[in-house]
């Protein structure tokens, strides 16, 4: 098998074959990108598919917390292409476009002079090379290519109820921004603080606490993220919940964050952690749709390899201590934006 991943330009390409069907995959996959129809039927198609799927999501709790921390969070003007749209916006927009619009698009920004290409199998390289060159050499945008950087938006402490009546399952939310790159000399600490603390699923502190010692929630967790070019991360950690459960949940993740910022984790806990998240990484990189990924993101960050490898010595090494410095000195619960969203309103009768 032979797996192709091309991004860059704003576009994200991926493909699996064979070696003996790469050539004509190549091909087809020259037309798709260089001579799209935009046929009517088929536009009109995927529109109401769209739409219908964005209607679901109206009165969702998740959906509607997810895009509120997101307004709070990434506070760009509409019309901004960063700019987080609700489902009220994203229904409008889609409404509005055409099919003159997307070829337009399509003539102005897609091409290849700006990407990265990664083929992870068993192909002949120096066939591919020339099947790309021929592909693919002369596409060029009508506009040149330029990175969009992330913006970092100081925290802004609130709390949020969203009611969304006659719904089973609540969705808490709780977040804010981090002034972190991915190669901050804190970044590895907080990476693996967070794997500790709701990143590492069942073995993770809010796993542990709020679904399993109190049963609060049907799923828990927490995420952080860091920009490779501009000091633009974020933390945010979830759970869904019964509605009826919300308070007793903040009760036990606000302690939960209390202990992180103020006791260290245990020894077993820290090589445990470092066992799981240093094995997953490696698994990943052994599926060659992952090593792909892999590959073409760290090309567009000017990067190899040897950063992961860098980067999982600095983890190994890492020691309770450290990890607790990282979340006080990037933390601040006193800053985060909290977001609830269920039938409150009903549970309080």
């Amino acid at each position: 098998p032979v797996k192709l991943n091309s991004w860059g330009s704003g576009q994200h390409v991926s493909m699996e074959t064979t070696r003996e069907n790469l050539p004509a995959g190549m091909a087809l996959l020259n037309e798709v990108l260089r001579e799209p129809a935009f046929e009517a039927k088929e536009l009109e198609q995927l529109r109401a598919e769209f739409l219908a799927n964005l209607e679901q999501q109206r009165k969702d709790p998740n959906t509607l917390a997810f895009t509120t921390l997101s307004k709070q969070l990434q506070r760009y003007p509409r019309g901004d292409i960063r700019y987080p749209e609700s489902i009220d916006e994203s229904i409008a927009d889609i409404k509005a476009a055409t099919r003159e619009q997307l070829a337009k698009f399509h003539q102005d920004f897609f091409a290849a002079q700006s990407g990265q290409l990664a083929v992870v199998g068993d192909f002949d390289v120096d066939e591919l090379q020339k099947q790309l060159t021929t592909l693919f050499g002369d596409w060029r945008s009508a506009k040149p290519y330029k990175r969009t950087d992330n913006q970092y938006f100081e925290p802004v402490a609130k709390d949020e109820v969203i009611e969304t009546p006659d719904k089973a399952q609540a969705m808490f939310l709780a977040g804010m921004n981090l002034k972190l790159r991915d190669d901050d000399p804190d970044y590895p600490a907080l990476v693996l603080g967070n794997y500790l603390l709701g990143g590492g699923f069942l073995n993770s502190r809010l796993m542990s606490r709020i679904r399993g010692k109190d049963g609060l929630s049907y799923g828990v967790g927490s995420q952080l993220s860091a920009d490779p070019f501009q000091p633009a991360g974020s933390f945010m950690a979830y759970a869904i919940h019964a509605p009826e459960n919300g308070a007793k949940l903040r009760q036990a993740f606000d302690e939960e964050i209390a202990r992180v910022l103020n006791e260290d984790f245990s020894k077993e806990e820290l090589e445990a952690a470092k066992s799981g998240y240093l094995q997953s990484r490696a698994v990943a990189r052994a599926q060659d749709n992952e090593l792909a990924s892999y590959l073409t993101h760290w090309d567009f960050a000017g990067r190899t390899l040897a950063w992961d490898a860098q980067f999982e010595a600095k983890i190994a090494a890492l020691d309770a201590a450290q990890i607790r410095a990282a979340f006080r000195k990037h933390l601040d619960p006193a800053k985060f934006t909290v977001i609830k969203a269920g039938d409150f309103a009903k549970t309080a009768k």
